[in-house]
């Protein structure tokens, strides 16, 4: 296996090593959480136990957190391979340091969004965070499948990367809204992601193939 051969691989790799186990943990929490919250608003009592739902809400984020970190990886490789094609450091320097930035200013605003308990810093934060990917999905070299946006594992990638990226600037709202607004926006929004994250695992395989057979020249 070549290093390029191997650099391409690490994506797939990392999603399938933590990306997807953290899928069904989170999937399993929130459904416990919700048959306790049920269970509690119908006078009823729950063995389920009340650590559930802290436990959702910190596997959660780490979960966000992955695939938010995952999608700039995957970005990272096509990217890098186009800026070293291109020699971008000597033929467009200015280009060069902006993509180097943007990966850079993406992580700080995640790590601050993170860390962000009022409402306007998390809007800000999760605003620079879901532009600095979109920004960079849409950069040379990365493999789009534009022409076929529906079955496209960039597109599932990118749009799950950004309901990561609102759940974690919502989940402040969702413990104080009593209406429960936030709570069904999240629960409904989330089971859409991970609809993405099973279309993720087809696409993958997939892009994986040819992206091969194209560097191959088949």
């Amino acid at each position: 296996m070549k290093p390029a051969d191997f650099l391409l691989i690490i994506h797939p790799a990392l999603a399938i090593i933590f990306v997807f186990p953290l899928i069904g943990i989170v999937s399993y929490y929130s459904w416990q959480t919700r048959q306790r919250r049920l269970a509690i608003v119908d006078k009823k009592k729950s063995k389920i136990p009340p650590i559930v739902g802290p436990e959702h809400v910190k596997i959660g984020r780490w979960l966000s957190s992955a695939v938010v970190a995952i999608t700039l990886f995957g970005l990272a490789h096509p990217i890098g391979e186009n800026i070293i094609k291109n020699q971008m450091w000597s033929s467009n320097f200015l280009q060069f340091i902006f993509l180097v930035l943007m990966f850079v200013l993406t992580a700080v605003s995640l790590y601050f969004l993170h860390s962000a308990r009022q409402k306007h810093w998390r809007g800000i934060f999760a605003t620079l965070t879901g532009m600095g990917i979109v920004i960079l999905g849409c950069q040379d070299g990365v493999f789009r499948r534009t022409n076929e946006w529906y079955m496209s594992h960039y597109y599932y990638g990118i749009v799950a990367a950004l309901l990561m990226v609102f759940s974690l600037a919502i989940v402040e709202e969702i413990y104080k809204d009593r209406s429960n607004r936030w709570r069904n926006v999240h629960i409904i929004l989330n089971c859409f992601a991970l609809l993405l994250f099973m279309g993720q695992g087809i696409t993958g395989t997939r892009d994986l193939l040819e992206i091969g057979k194209y560097k191959l020249g088949g």
